[in-house]
């Protein structure tokens, strides 16, 4: 956090697949694995590319939640299916140690392409809304903590959630 290119917005992908992508992906990917994370966005790594990933099948930071599918999401859009949402603690490899409860939309469409152009939809609700959400806003300059609603609720781990420091 303070990075200024975490607060621009990404321009789209239009040269897929490519070489220069694969390395990009594999890069977030070696980035994402090495400290925990549960997605990543290619502004997190310096690069304004509209391209995220995000994968869970158990993770430390987020113990309780369900699996989400390992996915290379290009030019990602969401849309809504729902007005309801959700209250969940988010973290970020871009605020590390810290967390707030964020508000989310419960129940999303997301579209985009994968690394080789083919495209994805998918319907999802919960954990796996809530990364998609967290990392297309990082394509947008937008950092979770701009989204929280009552700033009591947001502080560092150690703080918040001494039972799970150490």
């Amino acid at each position: 956090m303070g990075d200024p290119r975490l607060l621009e917005e990404s321009k789209p992908v239009e040269d897929f697949p490519s070489a220069g992508l694969n390395d990009l992906i594999e890069d977030m990917f070696d980035t994402m694995q090495a400290l925990n994370g549960a997605g990543l966005a290619a502004p997190q790594i310096g690069v304004l590319e509209r391209v995220v990933i995000f994968g869970v099948d158990s993770n430390p930071r987020y113990p309780d939640a369900e699996p989400v599918p390992t996915t290379v999401l290009i030019n990602p859009r969401i849309e809504p299916l729902t007005r309801e949402r959700e209250y969940g603690w988010e973290g970020c490899l871009s605020v590390p140690g810290m967390r707030g409860l964020v508000p989310r939309l419960s129940h999303v469409r997301y579209s985009g392409f994968d690394r080789h152009g083919t495209p994805i939809e998918r319907e999802v609700h919960g954990f796996h809304a809530r990364i998609v959400q967290h990392e297309v806003d990082h394509i947008d300059g937008v950092l979770y903590p701009m989204r929280i609603e009552d700033m009591r609720h947001f502080g560092f781990e150690s703080e918040l959630f001494p039972e799970s420091a150490g």
